[in-house]
Protein backbone atom coordinates (compact mmCIF):
# COMPACT_ATOMS: atom_id res chain seq x y z
CA UNK A 1 0.00 0.00 0.00
CA UNK A 2 1.56 3.32 -1.28
CA UNK A 3 2.83 5.81 1.65
CA UNK A 4 0.63 8.70 2.58
CA UNK A 5 0.60 11.43 -0.46
CA UNK A 6 1.03 15.02 0.44
CA UNK A 7 -1.87 16.80 0.93
CA UNK A 8 -0.83 19.87 -0.23
CA UNK A 9 1.26 21.48 -3.37
CA UNK A 10 4.98 22.77 -3.07
CA UNK A 11 3.18 25.58 -5.53
CA UNK A 12 2.80 28.64 -5.08
CA UNK A 13 -0.19 29.43 -7.19
CA UNK A 14 -3.47 30.82 -8.02
CA UNK A 15 -5.66 28.00 -9.10
CA UNK A 16 -8.43 30.90 -10.07
CA UNK A 17 -5.53 32.43 -12.23
CA UNK A 18 -4.67 28.79 -13.63
CA UNK A 19 -8.64 28.13 -14.99
CA UNK A 20 -8.86 31.45 -16.54
CA UNK A 21 -5.20 30.86 -18.71
CA UNK A 22 -6.41 27.09 -18.96
CA UNK A 23 -9.64 28.73 -20.73
CA UNK A 24 -7.38 30.97 -22.71
CA UNK A 25 -5.36 28.31 -23.85
CA UNK A 26 -8.21 26.01 -24.81
CA UNK A 27 -9.33 28.57 -26.84
CA UNK A 28 -6.54 29.13 -28.97
CA UNK A 29 -5.94 27.07 -32.66
CA UNK A 30 -4.09 25.11 -31.34
CA UNK A 31 -1.21 24.01 -28.83
CA UNK A 32 2.06 26.24 -28.41
CA UNK A 33 4.69 25.26 -30.61
CA UNK A 34 7.19 24.51 -27.39
CA UNK A 35 4.90 21.28 -26.61
CA UNK A 36 4.95 20.06 -30.54
CA UNK A 37 8.46 20.32 -29.57
CA UNK A 38 8.48 18.27 -26.42
CA UNK A 39 6.39 15.70 -27.50
CA UNK A 40 9.33 14.50 -30.02
CA UNK A 41 11.57 14.43 -27.38
CA UNK A 42 9.49 12.52 -25.01
CA UNK A 43 8.36 10.10 -28.24
CA UNK A 44 12.29 9.50 -28.65
CA UNK A 45 12.26 7.95 -24.92
CA UNK A 46 9.49 5.50 -26.15
CA UNK A 47 12.36 3.58 -27.97
CA UNK A 48 13.79 2.23 -24.32
CA UNK A 49 10.73 0.91 -23.45
CA UNK A 50 9.84 -2.84 -24.43
CA UNK A 51 6.10 -3.36 -23.59
CA UNK A 52 4.13 -2.64 -26.10
CA UNK A 53 0.64 -1.11 -24.86
CA UNK A 54 -2.60 -2.25 -26.23
CA UNK A 55 -4.59 1.03 -24.74
CA UNK A 56 -3.00 4.31 -24.52
CA UNK A 57 -4.56 7.74 -22.96
CA UNK A 58 -3.10 10.65 -23.74
CA UNK A 59 -3.38 12.49 -20.59
CA UNK A 60 -3.97 16.70 -21.61
CA UNK A 61 -4.25 15.61 -25.07
CA UNK A 62 -5.78 18.51 -26.02
CA UNK A 63 -2.71 20.64 -25.23
CA UNK A 64 -0.47 17.89 -25.48
CA UNK A 65 0.49 17.94 -29.02
CA UNK A 66 1.05 14.34 -28.80
CA UNK A 67 -1.66 12.26 -30.69
CA UNK A 68 0.08 11.92 -34.25
CA UNK A 69 3.06 10.93 -32.41
CA UNK A 70 1.54 7.79 -30.35
CA UNK A 71 -0.48 7.02 -33.65
CA UNK A 72 2.97 6.87 -35.12
CA UNK A 73 4.85 4.30 -32.73
CA UNK A 74 1.67 2.21 -31.77
CA UNK A 75 -0.21 1.92 -34.67
CA UNK A 76 -2.03 -1.20 -32.90
CA UNK A 77 -2.69 0.80 -29.78
CA UNK A 78 -6.72 2.35 -28.64
CA UNK A 79 -5.24 5.72 -28.20
CA UNK A 80 -7.94 7.68 -26.25
CA UNK A 81 -8.14 11.72 -24.92
CA UNK A 82 -8.33 12.21 -21.35
CA UNK A 83 -9.17 15.69 -20.13
CA UNK A 84 -9.94 17.73 -16.29
CA UNK A 85 -13.48 18.00 -16.04
CA UNK A 86 -13.44 21.28 -16.79
CA UNK A 87 -11.65 20.42 -20.06
CA UNK A 88 -13.50 17.15 -21.15
CA UNK A 89 -16.19 18.92 -23.86
CA UNK A 90 -14.43 19.87 -27.09
CA UNK A 91 -15.20 23.24 -27.97
CA UNK A 92 -17.90 23.11 -31.08
CA UNK A 93 -16.42 23.42 -34.59
CA UNK A 94 -17.28 26.27 -36.81
CA UNK A 95 -20.33 25.75 -38.82
CA UNK A 96 -19.51 24.93 -42.66
CA UNK A 97 -21.23 26.70 -45.70
CA UNK A 98 -22.11 25.55 -48.95
CA UNK A 99 -21.20 22.43 -50.18
CA UNK A 100 -19.32 21.55 -47.11
CA UNK A 101 -22.28 21.87 -44.76
CA UNK A 102 -23.75 18.87 -46.98
CA UNK A 103 -20.48 16.66 -46.56
CA UNK A 104 -20.34 17.98 -42.85
CA UNK A 105 -23.70 15.87 -42.31
CA UNK A 106 -22.12 12.60 -43.04
CA UNK A 107 -18.90 13.17 -41.04
CA UNK A 108 -18.40 11.22 -38.57
CA UNK A 109 -17.89 13.40 -34.89
CA UNK A 110 -14.32 13.18 -33.02
CA UNK A 111 -14.68 11.19 -30.21
CA UNK A 112 -15.40 13.26 -26.88
CA UNK A 113 -12.18 12.79 -24.60
CA UNK A 114 -12.95 11.54 -21.71
CA UNK A 115 -12.71 13.41 -17.66
CA UNK A 116 -10.94 11.88 -16.10
CA UNK A 117 -12.79 10.89 -13.35
CA UNK A 118 -14.32 8.45 -16.27
CA UNK A 119 -11.26 6.21 -17.03
CA UNK A 120 -12.22 3.12 -15.72
CA UNK A 121 -9.29 1.33 -12.98
CA UNK A 122 -7.02 -0.68 -14.76
CA UNK A 123 -7.77 0.50 -17.82
CA UNK A 124 -4.25 1.01 -19.27
CA UNK A 125 -0.79 -0.11 -20.30
CA UNK A 126 0.50 3.37 -20.53
CA UNK A 127 -0.39 6.99 -18.95
CA UNK A 128 1.15 9.69 -21.51
CA UNK A 129 0.63 13.53 -20.58
CA UNK A 130 2.57 15.82 -22.33
CA UNK A 131 3.58 19.27 -20.92
CA UNK A 132 0.36 18.78 -18.35
CA UNK A 133 2.43 19.44 -14.80
CA UNK A 134 3.08 22.57 -15.44
CA UNK A 135 -0.68 23.48 -15.81
CA UNK A 136 -1.55 21.93 -12.31
CA UNK A 137 -2.11 23.66 -9.12
CA UNK A 138 -1.41 19.93 -6.62
CA UNK A 139 0.10 17.50 -8.54
CA UNK A 140 -0.40 14.75 -5.83
CA UNK A 141 -4.01 14.13 -6.94
CA UNK A 142 -3.29 13.57 -10.37
CA UNK A 143 -0.87 11.27 -10.08
CA UNK A 144 -3.09 9.56 -8.23
CA UNK A 145 -5.53 9.32 -10.93
CA UNK A 146 -2.39 8.12 -13.07
CA UNK A 147 -2.03 4.54 -11.05
CA UNK A 148 -5.51 4.17 -10.77
CA UNK A 149 -5.46 4.03 -14.38
CA UNK A 150 -3.09 1.89 -15.47
CA UNK A 151 -3.01 -1.90 -15.59
CA UNK A 152 0.12 -3.71 -13.40
CA UNK A 153 3.18 -3.49 -14.80
CA UNK A 154 1.65 -0.54 -16.92
CA UNK A 155 3.83 2.67 -16.95
CA UNK A 156 3.91 6.48 -16.95
CA UNK A 157 5.45 8.80 -19.68
CA UNK A 158 5.37 12.74 -18.90
CA UNK A 159 7.08 16.01 -19.35
CA UNK A 160 6.66 19.61 -17.49
CA UNK A 161 8.45 22.85 -16.85
CA UNK A 162 11.10 22.91 -14.19
CA UNK A 163 12.06 25.39 -11.95
CA UNK A 164 15.50 26.63 -14.04
CA UNK A 165 12.60 27.69 -16.71
CA UNK A 166 12.87 31.30 -17.77
CA UNK A 167 15.39 32.46 -15.30
CA UNK A 168 16.61 35.33 -17.66
CA UNK A 169 12.85 36.79 -17.36
CA UNK A 170 12.81 36.36 -13.56
CA UNK A 171 15.94 38.25 -13.56
CA UNK A 172 14.61 40.97 -15.63
CA UNK A 173 11.48 41.45 -13.10
CA UNK A 174 14.01 41.41 -10.10
CA UNK A 175 16.49 44.53 -11.45
CA UNK A 176 13.23 46.27 -11.98
CA UNK A 177 11.60 45.16 -8.89
CA UNK A 178 8.13 43.76 -10.59
CA UNK A 179 7.89 41.09 -8.20
CA UNK A 180 7.42 36.58 -9.92
CA UNK A 181 6.87 36.88 -13.76
CA UNK A 182 4.83 33.27 -12.96
CA UNK A 183 4.45 30.63 -10.43
CA UNK A 184 7.19 28.61 -9.56
CA UNK A 185 7.65 24.88 -11.30
CA UNK A 186 8.19 21.71 -9.18
CA UNK A 187 12.07 20.40 -9.29
CA UNK A 188 12.20 17.00 -10.68
CA UNK A 189 13.42 15.36 -7.53
CA UNK A 190 10.25 16.60 -5.75
CA UNK A 191 8.24 14.80 -8.70
CA UNK A 192 9.83 11.59 -7.97
CA UNK A 193 9.02 11.55 -4.42
CA UNK A 194 5.62 12.46 -5.37
CA UNK A 195 5.40 9.61 -7.93
CA UNK A 196 6.92 7.23 -5.43
CA UNK A 197 4.02 8.27 -2.35
CA UNK A 198 1.47 7.74 -4.90
CA UNK A 199 2.46 4.10 -5.45
CA UNK A 200 4.44 4.22 -8.19
CA UNK A 201 7.94 2.32 -8.40
CA UNK A 202 11.11 2.64 -10.13
CA UNK A 203 10.69 6.30 -11.03
CA UNK A 204 13.15 7.55 -13.61
CA UNK A 205 13.81 11.42 -14.28
CA UNK A 206 16.19 13.51 -16.44
CA UNK A 207 16.20 17.45 -17.43
CA UNK A 208 17.53 19.55 -19.77
CA UNK A 209 17.38 23.44 -20.88
CA UNK A 210 16.21 24.14 -24.22
CA UNK A 211 17.09 27.59 -25.40
CA UNK A 212 14.61 29.59 -27.78
CA UNK A 213 15.60 33.10 -29.96
CA UNK A 214 13.27 35.34 -31.52
CA UNK A 215 14.01 38.27 -33.98
CA UNK A 216 12.65 40.65 -31.26
CA UNK A 217 11.23 41.05 -27.66
CA UNK A 218 7.31 41.58 -29.31
CA UNK A 219 8.02 38.19 -30.65
CA UNK A 220 9.07 36.77 -27.81
CA UNK A 221 6.47 37.79 -25.49
CA UNK A 222 3.97 36.88 -27.81
CA UNK A 223 5.33 33.38 -27.41
CA UNK A 224 5.37 33.37 -24.06
CA UNK A 225 1.32 34.12 -23.93
CA UNK A 226 0.98 31.12 -26.08
CA UNK A 227 2.52 29.36 -23.44
CA UNK A 228 0.18 30.44 -20.59
CA UNK A 229 0.15 33.62 -17.89
CA UNK A 230 1.12 34.39 -14.92
CA UNK A 231 -0.23 32.58 -12.07
CA UNK A 232 1.64 33.49 -9.39
CA UNK A 233 0.01 34.99 -5.73
CA UNK A 234 2.10 37.96 -5.73
CA UNK A 235 1.84 39.35 -9.08
CA UNK A 236 0.56 42.70 -9.86
CA UNK A 237 -3.50 42.08 -9.44
CA UNK A 238 -4.42 45.05 -11.58
CA UNK A 239 -3.60 45.19 -15.72
CA UNK A 240 -0.06 46.80 -16.63
CA UNK A 241 0.13 49.57 -19.22
CA UNK A 242 1.34 50.20 -22.08
CA UNK A 243 4.23 52.00 -20.67
CA UNK A 244 5.27 48.81 -18.71
CA UNK A 245 5.09 46.89 -21.68
CA UNK A 246 7.94 49.25 -23.09
CA UNK A 247 10.29 49.18 -20.33
CA UNK A 248 9.84 45.19 -20.82
CA UNK A 249 10.45 45.23 -24.16
CA UNK A 250 13.71 47.59 -23.56
CA UNK A 251 14.81 45.13 -21.05
CA UNK A 252 14.69 42.49 -23.12
CA UNK A 253 16.23 44.31 -25.98
CA UNK A 254 19.10 45.04 -23.78
CA UNK A 255 19.90 41.31 -23.37
CA UNK A 256 19.70 40.71 -26.80
CA UNK A 257 22.81 38.57 -28.92
CA UNK A 258 25.40 40.41 -31.49
CA UNK A 259 22.04 39.88 -33.85
CA UNK A 260 19.65 41.42 -32.34
CA UNK A 261 18.05 38.26 -31.38
CA UNK A 262 16.23 37.78 -27.80
CA UNK A 263 17.36 34.46 -26.39
CA UNK A 264 15.13 32.79 -23.13
CA UNK A 265 15.99 29.61 -21.72
CA UNK A 266 13.20 26.56 -21.05
CA UNK A 267 13.87 23.71 -18.33
CA UNK A 268 12.04 20.45 -19.59
CA UNK A 269 11.76 17.85 -17.08
CA UNK A 270 11.03 13.64 -17.96
CA UNK A 271 9.66 11.11 -16.12
CA UNK A 272 8.78 7.62 -16.64
CA UNK A 273 7.53 5.32 -13.78
CA UNK A 274 5.64 1.60 -13.72
CA UNK A 275 2.79 0.68 -11.61
CA UNK A 276 3.99 -2.42 -9.57
CA UNK A 277 1.81 -5.51 -8.59
CA UNK A 278 -0.04 -5.04 -5.12
CA UNK A 279 2.06 -6.19 -1.89
CA UNK A 280 -0.32 -7.09 0.60
CA UNK A 281 1.29 -5.77 4.23
CA UNK A 282 2.81 -8.55 5.99
CA UNK A 283 0.89 -9.78 9.10
CA UNK A 284 0.46 -13.42 11.01
CA UNK A 285 -3.16 -13.01 8.94
CA UNK A 286 -3.31 -11.24 5.66
CA UNK A 287 -6.03 -11.32 3.90
CA UNK A 288 -5.94 -10.35 0.27
CA UNK A 289 -8.90 -9.42 -2.62
CA UNK A 290 -9.71 -12.01 -5.37
CA UNK A 291 -8.54 -9.00 -7.76
CA UNK A 292 -5.36 -8.15 -6.40
CA UNK A 293 -4.21 -11.99 -6.36
CA UNK A 294 -5.25 -12.21 -9.69
CA UNK A 295 -2.85 -9.33 -10.40
CA UNK A 296 -0.08 -11.08 -9.09
CA UNK A 297 -0.53 -13.97 -10.44
CA UNK A 298 -1.12 -13.12 -14.03
CA UNK A 299 1.19 -10.78 -14.42
CA UNK A 300 1.83 -9.87 -18.25
CA UNK A 301 5.31 -10.40 -19.99
CA UNK A 302 7.55 -8.18 -20.99
CA UNK A 303 8.73 -4.76 -19.06
CA UNK A 304 10.38 -1.56 -19.30
CA UNK A 305 14.48 -0.57 -19.21
CA UNK A 306 15.40 3.20 -18.60
CA UNK A 307 18.14 5.20 -17.89
CA UNK A 308 18.64 8.43 -15.75
CA UNK A 309 20.41 11.55 -17.29
CA UNK A 310 21.30 14.88 -16.02
CA UNK A 311 2.82 28.58 -17.95
CA UNK A 312 -2.69 24.21 -16.95
CA UNK A 313 -1.06 27.99 -18.13
CA UNK A 314 2.32 28.95 -18.53
CA UNK A 315 1.89 29.50 -14.44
Amino acid sequence: MPAAMPSSSPREIDPLALRHILRRLQRAPGPPWLHDEVASRLAERLAVVRLRPAVVLDWGAALGASAGRLRQVYPAAAITAVESEAAAAPAAAPAASGPLRWLQRFRPAAPRPLAAAEVPAGAAQLVWSNMLLQRVADPPPLMAGWLRALAVDGFLMFSTLGPGTLDDLREVYRDAGWGPPMAEFVDMHDLGDMLVHAGFADPVMDQEVLTLHWADADAALAELRALGGNAHPARLAGLRTPRWRDRLRAALAARADAAGRIALRFEVVYGHAVKPPPRPAVAPSTAVSLDDMRAMVRRPRGGTQGSSGGAEGLG
